[in-house]
Formats: C-alpha cells, sequence, structure tokens
C-alpha cells in the first residue's frame, strides 16, 4: 500500500509556552485552517487542553464544498515537545499527524510529519498525484503564514 509522507518545518519566534498552548488548544485549529475548507469542530471538549485518548470531531469541506465528517484521536502528547493525531473517521484511508516542538536560540522550530493514504486505492493514488498532495501542502502553507502573522511580526 502506498503512502504520502510530507515534512514541513517553521521557525516560530516565541517562548515553548506560548506556543505550546496555541499549538494544543483544538479551538484554534479554526483559526488555522483556511476559511476555503469551512472547517468547523463539533466535539463539545473544543475548549480543553489535549491529552492522550482525547476525540476531536470536525466538519470539513476539502473539495467541492462537499461537507465530511472528520473524527481524530490525540494518541500521544509530551508536554511542550510533541503530539500525535490520527484520523479515526474521515476522508482518508489512514492520516498520521505528528507535531514537534523544539527550543532553539531563534525560537521554535515547529515541525509537522503527515503521513496519509488517499482512499479508493488506485484512484486515490491518482488523485493524490493530480491534487490531494497539493491540497494538503496548501493548507499547511496557509498554516505557516497565519502563524507567522500570529507570532513572527510583533
Amino acid at each position: 500500500m502506498s503512502f504520502t509522507q510530507i515534512h514541513r518545518e517553521q521557525l516560530v519566534k516565541t517562548d515553548i509556552n506560548t506556543l505550546w498552548d496555541f499549538m494544543s488548544s483544538p479551538k484554534n485549529l479554526e483559526t488555522i485552517t483556511p476559511e476555503s475548507m469551512m472547517f468547523k469542530i463539533t466535539s463539545k471538549n473544543k475548549d480543553e487542553k489535549m491529552y492522550p485518548g482525547m476525540i476531536i470531531t470536525y466538519i470539513v469541506s476539502p473539495l467541492l464544498k462537499i461537507k465530511l465528517t472528520w473524527m481524530t484521536e490525540i494518541t500521544q502528547v509530551k508536554e511542550k515537545s510533541f503530539f500525535i493525531d490520527e484520523q479515526r473517521l474521515g476522508p482518508y484511508t489512514m492520516w498520521h499527524h505528528q507535531h514537534i516542538f523544539k527550543q532553539t536560540e531563534e525560537g521554535i522550530l515547529m515541525k509537522d510529519i503527515i503521513t496519509y493514504i488517499p482512499p479508493f486505492g488506485i484512484i486515490g493514488k491518482i488523485a493524490n498525484f493530480l491534487f490531494i498532495k497539493n491540497k494538503v501542502n496548501q493548507i499547511f502553507d496557509y498554516r505557516n503564514k497565519k502563524i507567522d502573522s500570529l507570532f513572527n511580526n510583533n
């Protein structure tokens, strides 16, 4: 089975406490997701701090404004170091997203490692080549710009 892995890095010029508080709060996902995705958290726990086993549900429209339910589980958390979310229900056959935070002299190096398998076998593989991978990268481009505007332009 073929999978795609995307690696992203961003230097965030803030302290680890500030960045961790922002990134480990589910409600902030709406802030760093493009409006075109029509992303809305539907679970009642969006104001809670992430913890292992936390289930978060969303409505998202990744393509042609078709609304999809997405459910993720926060599977691992190491305070101010990393957390991992995995899709339990949603558009992908498999989705695993590592969020890694490392203190540097210049600020916090934030790394994302996104591993996924698109749905629908060979059709999904073709769709991934044609547009899915580009769409995932566009979402993370938007996120990087939004985080820059929130933390790096002070």
